[in-house]
């Protein structure tokens, strides 16, 4: 009897999955040239939610910016940015989620927002008031939104 219940402790042990805890936005570990190798959640995104964030204007709005033949669509691409089509293929996993979490570690001066960040710029105020906003504000993603977008960008490949 003991044995059987060592025995089915060990099997209840061994099938949990331990989840990293969620990186917040000031503790992400940019690489040398703004990658980011470690998941920000510990979890897989799901690239059918990255692509609703990608496409819907009051989530990541990445259409304002950019366009993909993936998203036809949807209406009014920007031409700013870079073209979507091929992420996949140009850039690493590594390099998507540092992009989206913060371009400006890659690509200094570039006008894409940090999606994952909370410090070290200045943030809206408070509607139209000039006031500052009452406390601090989120980031305009979360980081499992940002993983989402990422697995998204993964599947726009040149093949």
């Amino acid at each position: 009897m003991k044995q059987a219940v060592v025995g089915a402790i060990a099997l209840m042990a061994s099938t949990v999955t331990v989840q990293a805890a969620e990186t917040v936005p000031g503790d992400v570990d940019y690489g040398e040239y703004g990658e980011v190798q470690q998941s920000l959640t510990g979890a897989p995104g799901d690239s059918e939610a990255g692509r609703e964030v990608v496409s819907n204007r009051a989530l990541g709005n990445c259409v304002a910016c950019h366009a993909a033949e993936a998203l036809v669509d949807v209406p009014w691409h920007g031409e700013i940015g870079p073209v979507l089509d091929g992420a996949g293929s140009r850039w690493s996993e590594a390099e998507l989620r540092g992009i989206v979490a913060n371009a400006k570690m890659m690509f200094e001066g570039t006008m894409m927002p940090a999606f994952y960040k909370t410090e070290g710029f200045t943030r809206a105020g408070d509607a139209y008031t000039g006031d500052p906003a009452p406390e601090d504000l989120p980031p305009i993603l979360t980081a499992q939104q940002v993983e989402d977008v990422v697995a998204y960008l993964m599947t726009l490949t040149d093949e």
